[in-house]
């Protein structure tokens, strides 16, 4: 049964976004085709309707959710435009994005994938992180572009870590302290 342009449009956007959230909760590797379309409520065949490979599916759903962070990094900014970095770093230390990979940034998710795949997955992983980037060097009055590369490896180095020690304590610790070396006052 054949189904309309718009309604084409609707499954690849479902696709992508369900894509997304898997791949930031389990990484590509750990994820089938065939899960996110059972997902989706698709057919695993209706996948290559739609997309060329895996591998482009994951770049697609790395470039939204980054999008997706763009959007919202926007909207912290203009929330508090005079501490901006501050609250940019707020935003994105906070256990909220810790707990919920699935939810998460991409940048922490995606990192180890776009670095062992590359192609397009590393060009859309390297393009959002650029954008992020961007925000983060116009968020601060005097912040130039090492600034906000040395701030934006460190929030996302923090968060990997924070993740990965297997220790609430530690994790939390880890969180705090940089939250307060970016001045973030809690």
């Amino acid at each position: 049964m054949k189904v309309s342009r718009e309604q084409a449009a609707r499954n690849r956007a479902q696709v992508v976004d369900t894509a997304s959230r898997l791949f930031r909760a389990r990484g590509v590797e750990g994820v089938a085709i065939g899960e996110v379309m059972r997902e989706c409520g698709l057919t695993h065949g209706g996948f290559y309707n739609q997309f060329e490979s895996k591998d482009a599916l994951a770049a697609e759903a790395c470039a939204a959710s980054l999008q997706k962070s763009v959007a919202r990094w926007h909207d912290v900014v203009a929330a508090a435009p005079e501490e901006a970095a501050i609250a940019i770093a707020a935003n994105y230390l906070s256990a909220r994005n810790r707990d919920a990979p699935e939810t998460g940034c991409a940048l922490i998710a995606l990192g180890p994938d776009a670095a062992r795949r590359g192609g397009d997955l590393a060009k859309a992983f390297r393009q959002g992180f650029e954008g992020l980037t961007d925000i983060l060097q116009q968020a601060g009055p005097d912040m130039n572009r090492q600034d906000a590369l040395a701030r934006m490896a460190q929030m996302v180095g923090a968060m990997v870590l924070a993740r990965g020690v297997g220790d609430a304590d530690l994790s939390d610790e880890i969180l705090a302290a940089t939250r307060k070396a970016m001045g973030v006052r809690d």
